[in-house]
């Protein structure tokens, strides 16, 4: 497939929003032990404001994978049958969810815990929805998969978490290393996760064949032009037009970058409590995340390019 940056941007930026909410709502739970009110209430406020802000630049970013923007209000009206539709109603309940929950703790109201939960659960909601616009599509083998759904969860959470340890560096420090640990823990399971769908995926035989895609039964057939004097929209938008090298290139990079750097530098910065060390861990993996995501949908070989050939 042919990926779309703005799609690239949607989902990784909305994944680090809801890690890092994930994150607030766990330190406030004392998953990480005891933390001093004064400390806690900044963290959640500040975390609140970015996890908001990073789910409304995601929800900026989609607009310019719509055709006509003015219509998008459209796109919720399938949501009896489509997984895109109930992403473009949760998304902002999300949010909505989030400023709560930030604004109720900046006043100091009681029951940010309820509160908290039921954003909890939209935030699940969520990663489902995201996840199964692609896990859905039965005829991308490369998509069609619970890994699709678990990988979209973890490298979220990892990327929030991870987050979350550089805010704390600045907001609440008793809650530093433990953050790490969990940012560090997260991460090693999202690179199980994904070394997995990545073994998957290059054992996959493709269901369709020359004979098959064409209509011509017999056994040998060799194709030698793509089907078209010049360029299309199905040579355009189903597949991405770089050779297989680069996408092995790009698949060793995403993982040193979504994995290997940002546990490196998790390690060092909590053990010199260093927020620059922790925000660049927290930058390399968001680039290395946006790397991964541009190889996920990359990696998806559509049917017809069987038909109309991956490259001339």
């Amino acid at each position: 497939m042919n990926p779309a940056f703005s799609v690239i941007f949607l989902t990784t930026l909305i994944g680090a929003g809801q890690g890092l909410f994930l994150a607030l709502y766990a330190a406030e739970l004392g998953a990480f032990g005891s933390v001093a009110a004064g400390e806690l209430r900044p963290f959640i406020l500040v975390g609140s404001a970015l996890s908001l802000a990073l789910a409304g630049l995601g929800l900026f970013a989609s607009f310019f994978h719509l055709g006509h923007p003015l219509r998008a209000w459209r796109s919720a009206a399938m949501w009896r049958r489509s997984w895109l539709s109930r992403e473009v109603i949760v998304l902002p309940l999300f949010m909505a969810g989030v400023a709560a929950y930030g604004v109720a703790h900046g006043l100091g109201w009681s029951g940010t815990r309820p509160l908290g939960a039921v954003v909890v659960l939209a935030c699940i909601a969520l990663f489902v929805c995201t996840a199964m616009i692609y896990a859905s599509i039965r005829f991308l083998q490369e998509w069609a998969t619970p890994l699709t759904l678990v990988n979209y969860l973890l490298l979220g959470c990892a990327s929030g978490f991870t987050l979350a340890t550089a805010l704390a560096a600045l907001a609440a420090v008793d809650l530093l290393r433990p953050l790490a640990a969990a940012a560090a823990l997260l991460t090693l399971a999202a690179f199980a996760s994904r070394a997995a769908s990545l073994v998957r995926n290059a054992q996959l035989a493709p269901r369709s064949t020359l004979q098959s895609a064409t209509g011509i039964k017999h056994p040998r057939i060799r194709q030698t032009a793509q089907g078209f004097m010049g360029g299309s929209f199905n040579t355009r938008e189903f597949f991405h037009g770089r050779a297989p090298g680069t996408l092995r290139a790009l698949k060793w990079l995403f993982i040193a970058l979504v994995f290997v750097l940002p546990l490196a530098l998790l390690a060092l910065g909590a053990a010199a409590a260093s927020g620059a060390l922790l925000a660049a861990a927290f930058a390399v993996q968001y680039a290395g995340l946006l790397i991964e995501r541009w190889f996920f949908f990359a990696q998806a070989n559509h049917p017809q390019n069987l038909y109309y050939q991956a490259i001339s």
